[in-house]
């Protein structure tokens, strides 16, 4: 747990706390993994979806809107964006369907939808016995053809929810519209295990992670807590990747864990992210958060800490170091809106100095810097920032 002390106006110390307990696996991202912001000024992004051969398909919910994003043919290009398409009702999960389809999902329409070839619309699911769905949210298709998604109420008032329950949907090749599962109170990311024998979906606001085996490709059993994020704010879109580590959008980052559920990262994200997805080479992870599109990549880029954000901050921040409790390292996040001498130190509970991390001058931006504990005891510590006289 974070906890934060105010001393006075100016003053603020985070307390962190490093765990003696074992950590099996490792992040498959590097310690200095770069989050950069490759477009913004959106409304509020989503569904973020790999086009093969075109870029990166994602909604803008707010705006009725899909985008593209074009990658850069060179290194001295820019990411571009261009319309898609244009919808109605707040358009949210996409997946493309074994005839290469776009299949949305329609929080505030409150029905699922195609996009044939020839841009016309066709509506494959939109109630359940008799009764209207709540709000699809995110969806994600198996190689057979068959579409699952989830439906849980928000956006809609307890008057507007027909069915009385949140559920979790599966859509047979032949169109029939099936229900799997109403146990969760507001389910949200859905994601299948690289051999599709699994199925994981999380229910938002508890910020827990439930996994379910295939059975027949057709059904689910066997529920199981698979992981849990804490200590605030919501679980959202999930993605995998062909190790099998999932990928959850939660409080200030993508949270990953290893195929036993065992976290071992976050992925600091300057905005709130919704989802994230793969890119083609299976290397760089696109996030959608809040009116942003990031990216982010395994492959070791630098120090993240003498590269800055692409939005210049107005106010000194120091945030919340991820994770924590941790083992062997942390990520530590500040903001700087002017020039200065930077210092950031970190001390015992005793207030005795333990490792200063930063001591230099920088440019006005957005930092992480990597904390490891190895060599000191298990406990909680401190850490510090100081700037121009500013604590």
């Amino acid at each position: 747990m974070n906890i934060i002390f105010k001393l006075r106006t100016d003053l603020f110390i985070f307390l962190f706390i490093i765990s003696c307990t074992p950590l099996f696996s490792q992040s498959p991202f590097p310690q200095n993994a770069s989050v950069e912001r490759i477009a913004t000024g959106f409304k509020f992004v989503e569904g973020p979806l790999w086009y093969e051969g075109k870029g990166l398909l994602f909604s803008d919910m707010n705006d009725n809107k899909v985008y593209l994003l074009t990658p850069p043919q060179n290194d001295t290009d820019d990411y571009s964006v261009s319309l898609y398409h244009s919808f109605s009702g707040n358009p949210n999960g996409l997946a493309f369907d074994s005839q290469g389809r776009l299949i949305i999902c329609f929080q505030g329409g409150r029905i699922v939808e195609r996009l044939d070839k020839n841009d016309s619309i066709t509506i494959i699911a939109f109630e359940y016995d008799g009764k209207k769905l709540n709000s699809p949210n995110d969806i994600v298709i198996k190689s057979d053809g068959s579409i699952f998604f989830t439906d849980p109420t928000f956006g809609i008032s307890q008057s507007q929810a027909e069915l009385g329950f949140a559920g979790i949907y599966r859509i047979s090749p032949s169109g029939e519209l099936q229900l799997l599962d109403k146990t969760l109170t507001l389910p949200n990311g859905i994601t299948f295990s690289p051999d599709e024998t699994k199925l994981y979906v999380n229910d938002s606001q508890k910020r827990i992670i439930y996994v379910w085996d295939v059975v027949d490709d057709t059904l689910i059993q066997n529920k199981k807590v698979f992981a849990s994020i804490q200590p605030y704010g919501y679980a959202d879109g999930m993605t995998v990747d062909d190790n099998g580590y999932l990928y959850s959008a939660g409080p200030n980052g993508i949270w990953v864990f290893d195929p036993q559920g065992t976290i071992v990262d976050t992925i600091l994200v300057p905005e709130t992210p919704t989802n994230c997805e793969w890119g083609p080479d299976k290397e760089t992870l696109y996030i959608t958060a809040g009116k942003s599109i990031y990216k982010v990549s395994k492959v070791a880029t630098g120090v993240d800490e003498d590269k800055s954000s692409n939005e210049l901050p107005g106010t000194f921040e120091l945030y919340a170091n991820y994770p924590n409790p941790f083992n062997p390292s942390t990520t530590i996040s500040f903001s700087i809106p002017e020039k200065g001498n930077v210092l950031l130190k970190v001390y015992d509970i005793l207030g005795n100095e333990v490792r200063t991390l930063v001591n230099k001058e920088m440019h006005t931006g957005s930092y992480s810097v990597v904390f490891s504990g190895e060599g000191l005891s298990s406990g909680v510590y401190i850490y510090r920032l100081s700037v121009n006289g500013y604590t």
